[in-house]
């Protein structure tokens, strides 16, 4: 799974899969032990994450949802997508 941007200890990824589509757009955070799903708004649809961590990612992806689409579609094209600045 091709990360997209890593901070304060979070990884994010987006991946494709080639027989099939997600039904809502969604990126993956990894942080320590916890995993997630989350939307490009930033909520989180699977997994758990901590509160600090999940308002990061939520900031994160409200900055980059504009990306994150781009990246969206290339995944869905079966393409690699570009990486994202971290937040800062």
């Amino acid at each position: 799974m091709p990360v997209l941007s890593a901070f304060y200890g979070i990884l994010i990824s987006m991946y494709h899969e080639k027989q099939g589509q997600h039904h809502k757009p969604h990126f993956h955070a990894r942080y320590g032990e916890y995993k997630a799903e989350v939307d490009f708004e930033g909520n989180i649809l699977a997994g758990k994450m901590p509160p600090r961590q999940a308002a990061y990612i939520k900031a994160w992806a409200y900055i980059h949802q504009e990306e994150l689409v781009l990246n969206w579609e290339l995944a869905m094209m079966d393409e690699m997508p570009f990486r994202i600045d971290p937040l800062k």
